[in-house]
């Protein structure tokens, strides 16, 4: 069974030691993933999910505008502000986790511990931190598809489960499925703008 929590831990503690290495040009960037959100808005939301997890705010999670609460909330904090609210809360946030086969939690910082990699063009972060999250979800979103994407790298197939490949490139997987069943492979819906691919 998958420790979630140290999978939790690991991606915290990683997006803080990456957050404390920024500038502040570093931090205004756009993140190609989120192209509404800059580095620093992309924190605030990391900050902002297991705080309202914790006080038992998650009305409307996980809509744009539920998430968009923690940028505005957060928007005059430092990085070292963010990190602490981040960091501060895993101890809370472990705890929840217990016999939960599909924590969303972990899933959304793994995710965006990606997103950062990938503006930064750092390369995919560690295998240990994202491949649980494609081995829960994998099952789920491909059924009987699972042969026809025995080529694409892991990598990728998580990356595509939340939306973070466009058609385009999906399609150059060389698939034998067909663009409407690649579309249903993405979380968030399909997406027409190319992301960074780690070399």
């Amino acid at each position: 069974m998958t420790d979630w929590g140290e999978v939790y831990r690991a991606n915290v503690d990683a997006v803080c030691a990456l957050a404390r290495t920024l500038r502040a040009e570093d931090l205004s960037r756009v993140v190609p993933a989120t192209p509404d959100w800059t580095v620093h808005d992309v924190l605030a939301h990391l900050a902002g999910s297991p705080a309202d997890l914790l006080a038992d705010r998650m009305d409307g999670a996980p809509s744009a505008a539920w998430t968009a609460r923690h940028v505005d909330e957060r928007a005059a904090r430092s990085v070292d502000e963010l990190c602490a609210e981040i960091q501060g809360s895993v101890d809370g946030v472990v705890a929840t986790l217990e016999g939960n086969d599909s924590p969303a939690i972990v899933w959304n910082c793994a995710v965006h511990h990606a997103d950062l990699h990938e503006a930064f063009g750092k390369g995919a972060p560690p295998e240990a931190m994202w491949r649980p999250v494609l081995e829960a979800v994998g099952p789920r979103m491909l059924g009987e598809s699972v042969d026809a994407v025995g080529d694409v790298p892991d990598y990728e197939l998580f990356r595509a489960f939340f939306s973070r490949r466009s058609r385009t490139q999906m399609t150059g997987w060389g698939t034998t499925l067909d663009p409407a069943a690649l579309d249903q492979l993405c979380i968030f819906g399909p997406r027409d703008d190319d992301q960074p691919v780690p070399a």
